[in-house]
């Protein structure tokens, strides 16, 4: 909620901290550091990316536009429910030929609760085999960050995918 305190809340994961009078920390649910490194600030982040919301009616037109931005490197989709998303051929073949141009397809959900199962249902399904990226229960907001990252950091682009799908930072479960 942008006008409450609740503003950070996930419904994938117990609070970590709640703020009132005291201050509650929930170490349990924190990600424990594997090792006692000072805090290295990542400032490679690669902006070549961008969102794309999947609504009832969206045409080739709008697909267009976003896929063939200038230095485009990767697409955060935010899809239906578990991931799903159009099956009109056009649809798929522009995002396939996205792909095939060495941009990265990320899939993740609209929903604010809940995970990408690519290939749970026939309309996923597609995009498992062209070789999206699952975003599984990752945020947009974590993914565009996620996938900044990882193109800025010169990760390959034959590897992007399977570090993207890896948690790094408690990001994902």
């Amino acid at each position: 909620n942008a006008e409450h305190f609740q503003a950070f809340a996930s419904l994938n994961y117990p609070h970590l901290i709640e703020s009132g009078v005291h201050l509650s920390v929930f170490k349990e649910y924190l990600l424990p550091q594997k090792r006692k490194l000072p805090l290295k600030s990542h400032k490679n982040m690669d902006d070549n990316v961008a969102i794309l919301k999947i609504f009832p009616g969206i045409n080739e037109n709008i697909i267009d536009a976003i896929l063939n931005a200038k230095n485009l490197k990767a697409l955060i989709l935010e899809t239906y429910g578990s991931g799903n998303a159009p099956m009109e051929e056009w649809f798929l073949k522009k995002l396939n030929n996205a792909i095939n141009k060495g941009i990265h397809i990320i899939n993740v959900t609209q929903c604010s609760g809940g995970a990408v199962m690519m290939g749970h249902y026939e309309t996923s399904s597609r995009l498992k085999k062209m070789q999206v990226v699952n975003g599984k229960d990752i945020t947009t907001e974590a993914a565009i960050a996620k996938a900044m990252y990882l193109l800025g950091s010169g990760v390959s682009h034959d590897l992007f995918k399977t570090v993207f799908e890896t948690s790094l930072r408690g990001e994902m479960l």
